[in-house]
């Protein structure tokens, strides 16, 4: 049986924290629904202290912008961006429109339409989250979107100008600098100066994946995707060492970030804790990676990988990193995660910033029912369907019979009127 040499957070505890969680962006979505760019604006200036005249990045501001970025990071999110454009214009071409002749003259058949418009959220804070640019703007850009808009909000009082420049690179077609549950109100609700959109993606903190959750029906969504995960499976072949940084290096998000080990060696468990607190030493993000770790991280010991498979599941994180000697068994058999990195050549990092795998993941156990986001979030799969007047009568009888024993008159009179219509054309 699985054993925990270390545990996080209790779950009511976590459920706690997202009960206030829940009451603060309540009464931000009725402020914006009221008050629109006033409330909007309200909000900017009291949590990120920021009101400029727009909100808006004019052509001119984002030229300039373009123009003073160093040439070598622009070049960075240009090989960035091509590789997130090649995967995702191999998976578009998975999705294929569809007509069958399933009866003679029926025909029925699918198109994969693109939604109209998208609002993609960029996070900030206190990093610039430049790839999150390519993930969302880009990857709609190549499924089809006419209209993608992007926030992202300032960092310190500033522009975050290497994000804008990855926003303009991958498409979007309005910028703004607004940050937070009110970015994503904005879009999703409108306002005077911001157009509604039909769909809102990208990940965030607890606040703005709460936002989400609350703005879905009125918007799609992507997914909830809140505070990240990262968790590591590893048996007595992987080093300490390499264990230690890829959980720090996913905890440095936030003091909200879980992440996990779960290993079959006792020996190497021991050695990760205390590389763990070594790193921490010399760590300049280890304010944020050792509150995460103090409070979100768990260490688990199981007996053989299909119990490590079993406990993996469980937990249905975001990232999960395959540190053992057979790492396909886990490709396999897992069925619970975000995105696999498979042996110890990869990592998380890789797939946030630049392999080509998109980074918005599921996070709070959604892994257990959806995938990450993709080309085929941004599409909707459309049916239709066509008849022949023969078809029409042949379908017709069964159908009238059928919304007769459910007790549809209209419905079956539907069918009726077609039956006598068509069948005296025989």
């Amino acid at each position: 049986m699985a054993r925990f040499i270390k545990r996080g957070k209790a779950v009511i505890e976590v459920q706690q924290e997202h009960s206030k969680v829940k009451q603060v962006v309540e009464a931000m979505i009725r402020n914006i629904e009221s008050g629109g760019d006033e409330a909007v604006r309200a909000y900017a200036e009291r949590l990120d202290q920021w009101t400029p005249g727009s909100f808006r990045l004019s052509d001119e501001e984002i030229r300039a912008i373009i123009d003073r970025t160093p040439q070598p990071i622009k070049e960075d999110i240009l090989f960035a961006q091509q590789q997130i454009r090649s995967f995702a214009e191999q998976q578009r071409k998975t999705l294929q429109d569809l007509e069958v002749e399933t009866l003679p003259g029926v025909f029925l058949g699918h198109k994969n339409i693109p939604v109209s418009s998208v609002g993609c959220y960029i996070p900030g804070g206190r990093y610039p989250m430049v790839a999150s640019a390519h993930m969302s703007v880009l990857t709609a850009k190549v499924a089809g979107v006419k209209r993608v808009i992007a926030c992202t909000p300032p960092i310190q009082g500033k522009i975050p100008e290497a994000t804008v420049c990855a926003m303009y690179f991958a498409g979007a077609d309005a910028i703004y600098i607004l940050g937070g549950v009110q970015a994503l109100c904005a879009m999703a609700i409108g306002t005077e100066s911001i157009p509604a959109v039909d769909m809102i993606v990208g990940p965030g903190n607890a606040y703005v994946a709460e936002a989400k959750r609350q703005l879905f029906g009125r918007v799609g969504i992507d997914l909830l995707a809140g505070p990240t995960e990262v968790l590591v499976i590893a048996d007595e072949t992987a080093d300490a060492e390499m264990v230690a940084c890829d959980l720090l290096g996913q905890a440095e998000h936030g003091p909200t970030s879980p992440a996990a080990l779960i290993t079959t060696s006792e020996r190497l468990a021991g050695e990760t804790l205390a590389e763990i607190e070594r790193q921490l030493e010399t760590l300049p993000t280890a304010d944020l990676a050792g509150a995460a770790w103090r409070d979100y991280g768990s260490v688990i010991l199981v007996k053989d990988m299909t119990e490590a498979v079993t406990e993996a599941d469980k937990l249905a994180y975001e990232h999960v990193e395959v540190l053992t000697a057979d790492p396909a068994y886990f490709l396999e058999n897992m069925t619970n995660y975000g995105a696999l990195f498979l042996g110890p050549e990869t990592n998380v990092a890789y797939g946030d910033k630049v392999i080509g795998t998109n980074h918005t993941l599921p996070t709070m156990k959604a892994a257990r029912y959806t995938g990450g986001l993709w080309v085929g979030k941004f599409i909707k799969t459309c049916t239709y369907q066509r008849c022949s007047p023969e078809a029409s009568a042949l379908i017709g009888a069964y159908a009238e019979r059928l919304c007769a024993v459910e007790g549809f008159a209209g419905h079956r009179k539907q069918a009726l009127i077609r039956v006598a219509r068509y069948a005296s054309k025989k």
